[in-house]
């Protein structure tokens, strides 16, 4: 049986919908940014994109110097297998 377009199914609820906003990250989606919904738990710790930003970059700057401990190690271990 098809649906007609004025109705929706039960779960949903018109009340919802009003609290939307039509083209609410139009400006940073055509600025190059990139929009992401974060779940409530990780919202609560990381309430401002700014809060978000510094934890990410943390993030990579840990990452970048762990890569390069890796790395150097992995040379090392190769470099004495063929010497020794």
């Amino acid at each position: 049986m098809r649906k007609t377009k004025d109705e929706m199914r039960s779960e949903y609820k018109r009340s919802d919908f009003a609290k939307l906003e039509r083209g609410k990250f139009y400006a940073e989606v055509a600025a190059g940014t990139s929009v992401a919904l974060l779940e409530p738990a990780i919202a609560k710790a990381f309430p401002t994109s700014k809060a978000v930003n510094e934890a990410l970059a943390g993030l990579l700057v840990l990452t970048e110097k762990t890569s390069r401990i890796t790395r150097g190690s992995t040379r090392t271990r190769a470099k004495a297998a063929r010497t020794g």
